[in-house]
């Protein structure tokens, strides 16, 4: 009987490490992102401001995602340092470790200062003028024949994907909601469809999340901080493996 419940242990274990993870922090190199200024004082007591940008803030939080991931599955980054990834090249990336989800990391803004909370977006249809926007502006690499040529994949790949992607992101953004709701008293904005083609052409189940508003100084002074920063990754580790647990391999959508 031991021995049935050593292999049994060791079947399991190794389905679960046989998921793939692909964590991609937005932004990098000369694209900065979101940028926010702080202040902060010296050695010597004297204030000082001090930019923040969001390729660097996204980077650390996916360190620190995939730091509470790598025990449980094989997690790649499509960057560890600050270097610009182009959308094609994320998508490439997710195909060569044959990733079985796509996580994208982001950080907000918004021109009204007292914009707050964190969402998470799936691969989907929408009707939303405030996801319009920020669509936009995650979308803006891609011009003129590329966008068409991508619609066309974005229609494909929401009809295999969507109902996966949709599951992944209720399972981490009910996490997300309980602990960082409450525990930093942060807004909660809900699961929402969008037309991200980041997540269209890495061509699998996948999540765009926005951690919070970089152009709320009060925010800002929250989702700056390691607690937040370790608090979300571990909520969202809880998310992704509530997701593995009822999604056997077998399951997940192949393109």
């Amino acid at each position: 009987m031991k021995w049935l419940t050593l292999i049994v242990f060791i079947v399991v274990s190794f389905e679960a490490y046989s998921f793939v993870i692909l964590i991609d922090p937005g932004h990098g190199g000369e694209e900065l992102g979101a940028v926010a200024t702080v202040k902060m004082k010296n050695s010597k007591g004297k204030t000082y401001h001090h930019k923040i940008f969001e390729k660097n803030l996204s980077l650390r939080l996916a360190r620190k995602l995939k730091k509470n991931l790598d025990p449980y599955y094989t997690v790649y980054l499509t960057r560890s340092i600050d270097r610009k990834v182009s959308l094609q090249e994320r998508a490439d990336m997710a195909e060569t470790v044959k990733a079985d989800i796509f996580i994208s990391i982001h950080f907000n803004a918004a021109h009204d200062k007292k914009s707050r909370g964190f969402e998470t977006y799936f691969l989907g249809n929408h009707n939303d003028k405030a996801v319009k926007k920020m669509e936009d502006i995650e979308n803006k690499d891609l011009k003129g024949e590329d966008k068409i040529i991508n619609q066309i994949l974005i229609d494909l790949v929401i009809d295999k994907t969507v109902v996966s992607s949709k599951k992944l992101a209720n399972h981490v953004h009910s996490y997300l909601e309980k602990d960082i709701g409450k525990k930093f008293k942060m807004r909660n904005r809900e699961v929402k469809p969008s037309l991200f083609y980041v997540l269209a052409l890495s061509k699998r189940p996948g999540i765009l999340i926005e951690g919070g508003f970089m152009t709320n100084d009060d925010e800002m002074k929250v989702i700056n901080s390691d607690r937040y920063l370790d608090a979300y990754a571990k909520s969202m580790t809880k998310g992704i493996i509530k997701f593995f647990d009822s999604h056997p391999k077998k399951d997940l959508p192949l393109f």
